[in-house]
């Protein structure tokens, strides 16, 4: 497909994903809030909406367009101090991601590609750190057969959106693939992996050693790969789809990925978990440590062996990369 929109151009996944589209002589139109690039590139026509919600008039922007990449929405934001209410993520990552399907499949979009959310299948799974490891219900990897089971707002706002995609498409002729994503890393990132790396850089003493989760990752170079893929792939027509990189990282060894990387040794020592996640409580800070003590695995077979897809860049390069750039 030659012709794409891609919303949320300017974010840090968008952004990348313009350019390479671009830089394959695609043409793309790239959807911002309300802030147009600094950056000019005569394959991509920038235009800022606004937010994104039920009310939003896509039409004219999707004129002559194949295809329609949904990168836009309301992030998972965790500080307690800035909670988002379930109705702003249900305005913009459900009802913004329906009306803009509505008026794709009218449009005569031919494709939508919808980036979702791991935290639809749940939050963590089978951690050796959790006091749940007895319950034989409690789940060892996610699978892309998984039946949902979102735990907060967030994720129940991209489930909604996923099942009303499906709806339309089957009352359409626009096919939707569905991506579900876990934490993506690469140039440019921010959110807990940047704070965990400047910690890294810091040389500040860690207490994280004794952490033995495994954490499912994406590198954004993968996830653009994919995405490209998923444009022109017949068998991603209806599909959904688990990505990531296939190599699991506890946090000490994420730590230490990320401190070789700047040619540095890793300073990690031992804490035990209950007293970290009791420390956590205390400053409120309790899924951030979640995160980094408990475990999320991810079953991405599905999406290899139904796409022929394989990640071209390893955990270790792609964290180099990450770590080196110039973003930092």
């Amino acid at each position: 497909m030659s012709k794409i929109l891609v919303t949320g151009a300017n974010g840090f996944i968008g952004q990348s994903l313009c350019k390479v589209l671009a830089a394959q002589n695609k043409f793309v139109r790239g959807i911002v809030r309300n802030k147009l690039p600094y950056d000019t590139n005569d394959n991509i026509e920038y235009f800022p909406i606004g937010d994104i919600n039920f009310e939003t008039n896509w039409m004219n922007l999707l004129s002559d367009i194949d295809c329609v990449i949904h990168c836009a929405g309301k992030a998972h934001f965790i500080e307690k101090k800035n909670a988002i209410s379930e109705q702003t993520y249900k305005s913009i990552n459900l009802e913004g991601t329906k009306q803009l399907a509505i008026q794709s499949a009218k449009a005569g979009v031919k494709r939508m590609i919808f980036l979702s959310s791991i935290k639809v299948n749940g939050e963590n799974t089978f951690d050796i750190n959790s006091d749940q490891n007895f319950k034989k219900t409690f789940k060892k990897i996610y699978t892309h057969d998984d039946i949902p089971d979102p735990k907060d707002f967030y994720g129940l706002s991209k489930w909604h959106a996923e099942k009303e995609l499906q709806k339309i498409s089957s009352k359409t002729d626009m096919e939707v693939t569905i991506l579900r994503l876990p934490i993506v890393y690469g140039i440019g990132v921010k959110g807990n992996l940047r704070r965990l790396l400047n910690l890294v850089r810091s040389g500040v003493p860690l207490p994280f050693s004794m952490i033995k989760n495994q954490r499912s990752m994406i590198g954004l170079d993968n996830l653009i790969d994919l995405i490209l893929i998923c444009t022109n792939h017949s068998a991603a027509a209806g599909k959904t789809f688990l990505v990531s990189d296939g190599e699991d990282l506890s946090t000490p060894s994420l730590i230490r990925c990320m401190a070789s990387s700047i040619g540095r040794t890793a300073k990690l020592f031992p804490l035990p978990i209950s007293l970290l996640k009791a420390t956590a409580y205390i400053f409120n800070k309790q899924d951030e440590i979640n995160k980094l003590v408990g475990s999320l695995k991810i079953d991405s077979s599905f999406t290899r062996e139904t796409l022929n897809w394989y990640p071209k860049t390893n955990v270790s390069e792609g964290i180099k990369r990450m770590v080196q750039s110039q973003s930092f």
